[in-house]
């Protein structure tokens, strides 16, 4: 079940436990019940503190982790192995005794949630955001006796998760909480916890404050803080739209990595720096009054900086049709990577005929029974070799000058409806799945009127990063900057705090 590698990886990892755990198992004559036994065994043979039994769950296979004298909070519903093997591990220091690596303030929240909350999340193997949610409502689980998580393959229990289509997917006592990657932060903010407004309101006014979590905010507030300004950082997740990439193979001195662990090393070097972090924080309204920029962020709290970096990169461009928006979750999904496996045996769409579009496309031939690829324009755009790939995919079809219209169907995604802008006749493909790859569109609602944007609501900047209005500069993919790439988005973040600094000194 396990390679030498990761047995010498776990028994370095279980030598940090702190406390005894039971992890109690649920197996029948299947083959994911055997994997599963035959995994915990081997976890049992390496450590001491921890005891194997077994009993009847609500779910087969499944197990749970406990101190020997509490209740079980956290489940494992099926085999953690693939990327949640992380989150297993973690669950088993954490039941231990061992303290979860997270800010004190964090802690606390999570400690007043009154619940109970009785959590259950679909995950995907393959998923590369599903651990992140795994490991928070489990730290959550270990921090508040009121709560409890349970981790569910979706994989290993196709019935009870044939109407999900997207992971992670959480359910909070029955009800679905909400899909897609999300923060401890967030998490607690849409319990009814988080930060207070008036944590906001005592803070001092920033030298420079920077909007938004991503390679270019990172790296703006790291430059900005070696200058020994007095920094602050606002941002929804650290790691941005990075979080969601699967891999990274054009990060200059960095062969590969993923996107999550590309995040991970950008949030460690920004604490490695005095600079206050607002996390899990979205800005409301942005104003210049008497030369200083006044932030107003969604819970209430107000921020007031000299000068202001904004960095808050781009989200994926919808299709704006009816039924994208009410099949989200059921049928139309946007990471092929994370929710592929979901559609495994089944009819989909691939929208956009661009690298990321043809890319999904062959990625998904491997899963599905077919796909078919729908370019608006005459001529697909991505890369030769990319088209070739896909022409030769004998479960893949390609239709151009198709210009999508409506998808339809019942509980979940059915259909998709597509015009011909040739003949200007409707054509109606039965699927299941429809995966939106159009682009990206840059996140500067808030901006407001403030700053100068163009048509396609990038902000205007110049070379140095600085706006229409003096004392405000932006950096990354929410500006008209040509390449939007990760590299490019940290050199522009550099320039603009390089910029700020040279403003806080002439002016």
């Amino acid at each position: 079940m396990l390679n030498d590698t990761l047995k010498q990886q776990l028994a370095q990892y279980l030598e940090l436990m702190e406390g005894d755990v039971v992890i109690t198992a649920s197996a029948g004559d299947d083959k994911t019940s055997k994997d599963m036994m035959d995994l915990l065994t081997q976890i049992k043979e390496m450590s001491s503190r921890i005891t194997l039994k077994e009993a009847s769950l609500k779910r087969t296979p499944s197990f749970t982790l406990a101190r020997p004298d509490e209740e079980a909070r956290i489940t494992f519903a099926g085999v953690p192995l693939g990327h949640e093997f992380t989150s297993l591990v973690l669950a088993l220091l954490q039941v231990s005794g061992r303290a979860p690596k997270a800010d004190q303030s964090v802690i606390d929240q999570i400690k007043k949630l009154e619940g109970p909350f009785n959590f259950e999340t679909f995950i995907s193997l393959t998923c590369t955001k599903c651990p992140d949610v795994v490991q928070a409502l489990n730290m959550m689980a270990v921090l508040n006796p009121n709560i409890t998580h349970t981790m569910i393959d979706g994989a290993a229990f196709r019935e009870e998760s044939k109407d999900i289509m997207a992971v992670p997917t959480m359910f909070l006592d029955g009800e679905e909480f909400g899909s897609g990657k999300a923060t401890v932060e967030e998490i607690i903010g849409k319990l009814g916890g988080g930060a207070d407004a008036s944590e906001f309101d005592t803070k001092e006014t920033f030298d420079v404050l920077v909007i938004g979590g991503g390679p270019a905010s990172g790296s703006a507030a790291i430059y900005a803080a070696r200058k020994g300004l007095r920094t602050g950082i606002v941002a929804e997740r650290i790691g941005g739209q990075v979080n969601d990439t699967a891999g990274i193979e054009n990060f200059i001195t960095v062969k590969e990595t993923t996107g999550p662990e590309f995040s991970q090393n950008l949030k460690e070097h920004i604490n490695s720096y005095d600079i206050d972090v607002m996390n899990a924080v979205r800005v409301e309204k942005l104003e210049k009054i008497d030369d200083l920029v006044h932030v107003t962020l969604e819970n209430g709290g107000k921020l007031t900086s000299k000068t202001l970096i904004i960095g808050t990169g781009a989200k994926w461009r919808n299709m704006n049709v009816p039924g994208e928006a009410e099949y989200q979750t059921k049928g139309v999904a946007y990471c092929p990577h994370c929710d592929g496996p979901l559609f495994e045996g089944k009819r989909v769409a691939v929208v956009g005929g661009g690298n990321s579009g043809v890319e999904a496309a062959i990625d998904l031939a491997g899963i599905v029974k077919h796909v078919t690829l729908l370019e608006f324009g005459e001529e697909l755009r991505a890369d030769k070799v990319l088209q070739d790939r896909l022409a030769s995919l004998n479960n893949a079809e390609i239709i151009k000058s198709a210009a999508t219209k409506e998808l339809t169907g019942d509980a979940t995604l059915k259909a998709l409806t597509y015009v011909d802008r040739n003949t200007n006749e409707e054509h109606t493909l039965d699927l299941e799945g429809v995966f939106v790859q159009i682009g990206l569109v840059p996140s500067t609602e808030f901006v407001g009127d403030l700053v100068a944007r163009n048509n396609r609501g990038e902000i205007i900047v110049d070379k140095d990063g600085a706006t229409n209005v003096p004392g405000i500069f932006a950096a990354g993919d929410c500006t008209d900057q040509t390449y939007k790439q990760i590299i490019i988005s940290m050199g522009s973040g550099a320039t603009a705090a390089l910029s700020a600094f040279d403003y806080l000194i002439r002016n």
